[in-house]
């Protein structure tokens, strides 16, 4: 008790003064811990002059505010539930005087809100740093949503007037379904027809009670098209975000590369998903690994990035304020999804309880093997950054608006100086740039052949440019890895990824044939024509 006193107030301690008995925002402290993540509430001292000192309370006012406080924690007319244990509230005795401590625990998402009297509107509070606030009615609304997301999730809300060939991408559906169909061959459902395979994932489906039937909104997030997606009738909100900054250090540039919805590409969220994908695994070391003799591609942080990636989608509240924003930097790789928790940060780090507020776009994910529905994502997320003795990630909530931010903080920065990287990139980039803007007009075999007879390189950037340009001409039809080294006539294969594949995969001159299984055994590379 000391040590509280001693750090004073923080988001998750709160001092009262009781003196003239249990002051009434006790309660709007109650409300608002239990609304957001729990805290402590100690009654008996008070802030004078940038300190805090006892009240002086006898034990027999201390008794009488328990008992006080018990009473009143049972009265539905005071506050909508009961949320402590006996333990939970005791007396302790401090240096003569008194105090009455409450440890309020997070009410469960099914419990919130959390408010005082009869009427939830206009009675129930929040906590932030800055301390208590009163809720907005919106604020309240999309919590008692979420405590209905059992019975009635969002995902699954039936769309009215939206149809398959106006509204569903039918490449989307394809991608996906060449996914599904590659991993589960003998599935019965690969023979299905379009629709009925999307009625059988959720996509569409029908409300006995009342036989309305249509998409729902998880079908369209999925597999419709943008303009589709955003209709007032769907998700008007709607908008995802890829950010990413990397080799440079000037102000003035806010991101080297972005994905976001700029009318170049249908974004739904599969689009958006193997786009960011492929992006942030860049940022991880590939390691040589041998299993039962096969070269293995990806590693637990593959799985890791994967996981989080794909919680940051299906945990999302599309009704809250916000979008999902996902960042790259030299630093760190940061999921921020809107909503709040449905478990408190001690469960989600514990696994074992998976709770997810879109569980038809969790279900989809699951049909590619790429989500966990027993509470293990998080143990990947936790396990695949271990793997490589990188920092443990944070999570973290974020209010007005509401967000989740998982933080994931990338090793091994630092150790090349950034102006060494920075040049490094802005070669690679001169190299690609170079090729894009030259004549092909003659052979592009010959055309680099002949340059790479006349000019003799004398650095290392001077070959990786010309490497590039052979390997650009060469890929004029789908090659794959060992195709291309054989080509350059070259043996290491990381090499060729880190130096040469993945800076023109990342200018767009370069694409996969395969990009929603980026270590595909068939993987193969294709010059993209412009």
């Amino acid at each position: 008790m000391d040590t509280l006193i001693r750090k004073g107030e923080t988001s998750e301690v709160e001092f009262k003064s009781a003196r003239g008995g249990i002051p009434a925002s006790l309660w709007e402290s109650y409300s608002a811990f239990a609304n957001t993540d729990g805290g402590i509430i100690v009654l008996g001292v008070q802030e004078k002059n940038k300190e805090y000192v006892l009240d002086g309370l006898s034990q027999e006012q201390a008794m009488c505010y328990l008992k006080n406080f018990w009473d009143c924690a049972h009265n539905k007319g005071k506050v909508s539930a009961c949320l402590l244990r006996e333990n939970d509230v005791k007396v302790e005795e401090i240096e003569g005087s008194y105090v009455l401590i409450c440890e309020i625990p997070r009410a469960s998402y099914d419990l919130r809100p959390v408010y005082l009297t009869s009427n939830p509107f206009g009675h129930t509070y929040r906590r932030n740093h800055d301390g208590d606030y009163l809720c907005t009615d919106a604020e309240v609304r999309r919590m008692f949503a979420d405590a209905e997301h059992d019975r009635h999730p969002q995902d699954g809300r039936i769309l009215v007037g939206y149809n398959f060939e106006r509204d569903i991408d039918m490449e989307t559906l394809r991608q996906y379904r060449q996914t599904f169909a590659s991993l589960q061959p003998a599935h019965p459902w690969v023979g299905l027809s379009d629709m009925d395979f999307l009625k059988k994932i959720g996509a569409y489906a029908m409300e006995y009670e009342t036989g309305k039937e249509g998409f729902t909104l998880a079908g369209i997030l999925m597999f419709g098209k943008y303009d589709s997606i955003v209709n007032n009738s769907g998700a008007p909100t709607y908008f995802v975000d890829y950010r990413e900054k990397l080799g440079t250090d000037d102000p003035n540039v806010r991101w080297t590369n972005r994905i976001y919805p700029d009318g170049m590409w249908e974004a739904n969220l599969y689009q958006f998903y193997i786009r960011v994908y492929n992006r942030l695994v860049q940022s991880l070391p590939r390691p040589f690994m041998m299993k039962d003799g096969i070269r293995q591609e990806e590693t637990p942080a593959h799985d890791a990035v994967r996981e989080a990636l794909i919680n940051c989608i299906i945990h999302q509240d599309v009704d809250a304020m916000g979008n999902i924003v996902v960042e790259r930097t030299e630093g760190a790789l940061v999921f921020r999804n809107p909503g709040m928790m449905l478990v408190s940060r001690q469960q989600y780090f514990e696994g074992g309880r998976s709770i997810c507020r879109n569980p038809i776009l969790q279900k989809m994910f699951m049909r590619l093997g790429r989500a966990e529905k027993a509470g293990s994502g998080v143990d990947k997320i936790v396990n695949g950054w271990q793997y490589l003795g990188w920092p443990t990630p944070t999570i973290a909530e974020e209010t007005r608006p509401d967000y989740v931010v998982l933080t994931m903080r990338v090793g091994d920065v630092g150790q090349e100086k950034p102006t060494r990287k920075a040049d490094k990139k802005n070669r690679q980039d001169e190299c690609v740039k170079d090729f894009i803007q030259s004549d092909l007009s003659e052979n592009p075999i010959e055309k680099t052949d002949k340059k790479n007879r006349q000019e003799k390189p004398t650095r290392k950037t001077d070959t990786q440019g010309l490497r590039m340009e052979r390997i650009l001409a060469f890929c004029a039809e789908p090659k794959s890895v060992s195709e291309i080294l054989k080509f350059l006539e070259l043996k290491d294969r990381e090499n060729l990824m880190q130096h040469y594949l993945t800076p023109l995969l990342e200018k767009d001159v370069l694409a996969m044939t395969k990009p929603d299984a980026p270590t595909s055994r068939h993987q193969k590379y294709v010059r993209v024509r412009r």
